[in-house]
């Protein structure tokens, strides 16, 4: 998956917005908290994602995927690096973010989780089942 089908699916998801607080690096958050974070490739570094995931599920990803390593955002049992090299098939990425959007939403509010989730209900078990 490019990094703009990666950008195009989280957006796609509901009440997302996309934030370029470095021009090094896009966030995408929903209820004002970061769910994905995408980085275009450098001279040392390939293009690459970050979402959310629960570490249970983290951990089973990375011994699946060698393109799926420790985040390098935030708390890394938490997140995922994954490395957009098209190794990772398409549909096991959309899921990682799905995860990641519905992980971040469980953190939000009530009343905005509540209707949220109304939006688009998720499945509880998460990529790679």
């Amino acid at each position: 998956m490019a990094p703009e089908e990666v950008a195009e699916y989280a957006l796609s998801l509901p009440e997302v917005t996309e934030h370029d607080p470095s021009r090094a690096m896009q966030l995408y958050k929903t209820g004002g908290k970061i769910f994905a974070v995408l980085t275009p490739a450098t001279a040392t570094r390939p293009d690459e994602g970050a979402p959310k995931c629960d570490p249970g599920l983290a951990l089973r990803l990375r011994e699946q995927y060698r393109a799926v390593r420790p985040g390098r955002y935030g708390s890394s049992h938490l997140w995922n690096t994954v490395i957009l090299d098209g190794t990772v098939p398409d549909e096991e990425l959309t899921d990682m973010i799905d995860h990641s959007w519905h992980r971040t939403v469980d953190q939000l509010p009530n009343a905005h989780r509540d209707r949220l989730r109304a939006l688009r209900p998720g499945r509880t078990a998460g990529p790679g089942h």
